[in-house]
């Protein structure tokens, strides 16, 4: 049996997920023959209450990335997680990230390692729910037309709260109760979280370069509750909507709140749930739904891409 270190950084829900998930599926890593060694967990703060397997190196010395085979990044932000991964990523070793603001914002560094396989993001867009592995293999063959995407819990939850009367500020005010937003809010609201997914779609499926810049975003402040409430007379229903098409000789991609009929994939499908419609001329219309967001939900994809990595399968690798 051999034994593979890795490195966590972040011990957040996400980052305790993974350590909980990486102890519970033992029996998937001893049939491949792997003994997981955790060499540490880079945190902020030692003392602070976590919940974590026995014995888990807690530390805020990154020293101990030098010694990993593969590193899991779960802080979020861009520039920080950045520079500890910089040289990590540059003596040529794999990271698993769900980090979707650091993939879509600083992409010309990250480009190469993602060409050469060793960027591992099935987490980053739609956390569990599997599209980003989809689209950069089979999906491949078949010829891009459109996208429509429902990409953030926290939008989509409010909306939904506004649906029943509740205002914005009301269900606002709700979803960070829950943990559901940030405080503050805008990443989400704003539309810039799902930007920054549809930004990594897009290089799958449109342009292996495609800019954060590039896309049109449009958040969910203005949304009334007059406007949800006609929406549903008529029929519909509110939802911050990210597409991505053809225009032209480029592409179109949009983030914005959009009225859909209540039929529509991304209403039904979805629900209350991240969803996901894919347009290919050979492939027809496909749909993707499930958890987007989640602390176990996302280590369940990192945990997966940790397997594909063990088996040698490539990280996921952007056209070309």
């Amino acid at each position: 049996m051999r034994t593979v270190t890795v490195g966590v950084l972040g011990c957040g829900t996400v980052g305790q997920d993974v350590l909980h998930l990486l102890k519970r599926r033992k029996d998937i890593f001893d049939n491949l023959g792997v003994r997981v060694e955790v060499a540490g967990v880079l945190v902020r703060d030692t003392a602070r209450a976590r919940t974590v397997p026995d014995g888990t190196p807690l530390t805020t010395d990154p020293t101990f990335l030098q010694e990993c085979g593969v590193v899991i990044e779960a802080l979020g932000g861009i520039d920080s997680p950045l520079a500890l991964l910089r040289p990590y990523l540059r003596s040529d070793r794999p990271v698993i990230t769900a980090n979707k603001a650091l993939l879509a914002e600083r992409w010309e560094e990250l480009r190469e390692h993602a060409l050469d396989g060793r960027l591992y993001y099935e987490a980053s867009v739609m956390a569990g729910t599997p599209v980003i592995g989809p689209m950069s293999t089979v999906l491949r063959a078949s010829t891009f037309v459109r996208l429509q995407a429902v990409l953030n819990g926290t939008c989509n939850y409010i909306l939904t709260q506004m649906e029943g009367g509740k205002t914005y500020a009301q269900a606002l005010e709700e979803a960070q109760a829950l943990g559901y937003a940030e405080d503050p809010p805008t990443l989400d609201v704003g539309g810039f979280d799902t930007a920054h997914k549809l930004t990594v779609l897009a290089r799958f499926c449109a342009d292996g370069n495609f800019p954060y810049e590039a896309v049109q975003v449009q958040g969910i402040e203005g949304v009334t509750l007059e406007e949800v409430a006609g929406a549903r007379a008529a029929g519909q229903r509110i939802k911050l909507v990210a597409e991505l098409a053809r225009d032209g000789e480029g592409w179109h991609a949009r983030v914005a709140p959009q009225r859909l009929p209540e039929t529509h994939p991304l209403c039904t499908a979805g629900a209350n749930r991240n969803a996901l419609v894919y347009e290919g001329e050979e492939s027809g219309t496909l749909i993707f739904a499930g958890g987007g967001a989640g602390g176990m939900v996302t280590a369940s994809a990192m945990v997966g891409d940790l397997l594909d990595w063990l088996i040698g399968f490539p990280g996921h690798v952007p056209l070309h």
